[in-house]
């Protein structure tokens, strides 16, 4: 277990935003967990606690007046077997890709849209990741938890989760509350490609390989995919895509198409999807600059640090876009960064 008090978190954010913490702590074990948690309410009551990842999904906007945990525990098993069905259980403190990697080798198949995510196995089950035509929660059987009071261990199965759209029990009724230690992953031994959202078949049939594609191709080809339109967090400060694609109700997607018919949209449960990054583009911010932070110049939905930012730059330049979306289209855009401090 490590423990350091006035923590920087510089690189703990994928932003690389200077910020301290009053106290943080890494584990490698359940059980340093536990020790960790139950010593915290023996000497240090008042201090709030914030579980984290690898910090790609967080935007510190002030120094955190409290504990910050963090798992290095990164083992996986199979806990079962059965047919064609094999369960994964992987340790929160893993790195998401390379659980992606070692399931593609291992011949355990599902994940593959999922490459390059950013992030660690535990935030991933909190966030509900996604990305071409995939989520998460398609293949998440239990996550299993340790109580940030108690020190308790339980355990929630996939519908107790409330998995939707970006959204979890985590991130609403139980946030704060709890630490993913693991989590169990419903995986196939048979590859089924998922190749009909976004660019992916249209790459594949520049490589000629669209009818005969293997699992390790589509991963590799996920990957260059999204390094095209995805910056390095070491080159530029970023938390991937900033903000959450909206779901519109089907007469407002109606009255946006017939304004703009070559909207790309997709059908969604309560409605109809429509790429965020479309909308910032639409309204002139791609490669713009606000001070030191910015919107991308290949993709409008991730915003970065172009050196120097602070926390409360990229809110300033999150709650301008968000007026121009609204202003142009009607419609309300949130981020999927999380807000600390």
């Amino acid at each position: 277990m490590t423990i350091e008090e006035n923590a920087s978190l510089l690189k703990h954010n994928t932003f690389g935003i200077e910020a301290k913490s009053a106290l943080f702590i890494e584990y490698a074990s359940l059980q340093e967990l536990k020790d960790a948690i139950s010593r915290l309410a023996d000497n240090h009551p008042e201090l709030p606690l914030l579980h984290i990842g690898k910090g790609s999904n967080l935007l510190f906007v002030n120094d955190f007046k409290g504990c910050i945990l963090h798992s290095a525990a990164k083992k996986v098993d199979v806990i079962s077997e059965q047919g064609d069905e094999v369960i994964v259980r992987a340790e929160g403190g893993i790195t998401w890709d390379d659980f992606v990697a070692y399931c593609t080798k291992a011949g355990y198949y599902g994940l593959e849209n999922l490459s390059l995510i950013p992030g660690e196995v535990g935030a991933a089950a909190v966030q509900n990741i996604g990305a071409y035509g995939s989520e998460v929660k398609d293949f998440i059987v239990r996550v299993n938890l340790v109580n940030l009071k108690t020190a308790e261990e339980t355990s929630l199965t996939n519908d107790q989760c409330h998995y939707a759209y970006r959204q979890s029990i985590f991130k609403n009724e139980l946030k704060g509350r709890f630490a993913v230690y693991s989590v169990d992953f419903r995986l196939s031994k048979s590859f089924r490609p998922n190749l009909d959202y976004g660019s992916i078949r249209h790459e594949l049939e520049k490589r000629g390989i669209a009818d005969n594609v293997d699992a390790q191709t589509l991963r590799q080809t996920i990957i260059d995919i999204r390094q095209g339109k995805l910056p390095e967090p070491e080159v530029l400060g970023n938390a991937g895509s900033f903000f959450m694609n909206p779901v519109v109700p089907q007469e407002k997607f109606e009255e946006l198409l017939s304004q703009y018919p070559e909207m790309p949209h997709y059908p969604a449960p309560n409605g109809v999807k429509i790429p965020a990054g479309w909308m910032i583009q639409q309204c002139g911010w791609k490669g713009k600059r606000l001070g030191p932070a910015g919107v991308y110049e290949k993709q409008a939905l991730v915003l970065v640090n172009h050196g120097g930012a602070k926390g409360e730059d990229i809110v300033r330049l999150c709650q301008t876009i968000q007026k121009d979306v609204k202003e142009r289209f009607g419609t309300d855009i949130h981020p999927e960064v999380n807000f600390i401090g």
